[in-house]
């Protein structure tokens, strides 16, 4: 029967991985399985090129903007007419 024990550690020195499993006995076959979290200081310019829809979309609206293809919206009066 499998059993699993679930641990966080911390990359160290040369990629090293630590873990400390006195339950198990010396000796025990092991398969380990790393997971890694997903870092937190991702920019949102990565994130939003990630999705293929969303990164031919945003290259499309640099390249109107660099052609100056723009479109200004007074968004008092859009609210005074349209909402």
């Amino acid at each position: 029967m499998l059993s699993g024990i679930k641990q966080k550690a911390i990359v160290g020195k040369d990629g090293k991985i630590e873990l400390s499993a006195t339950e198990l006995p010396e000796g025990t076959i092991v398969e380990v399985i790393v997971l890694v979290e997903p870092s937190t200081e991702e920019d949102e310019t990565t994130y939003l090129l990630k999705s293929e829809n969303n990164k031919k979309y945003l290259l499309k609206a640099l390249e109107n903007v660099e052609k100056g293809n723009l479109i200004y919206v007074d968004l008092d009066e859009y609210e005074k007419n349209y909402l």
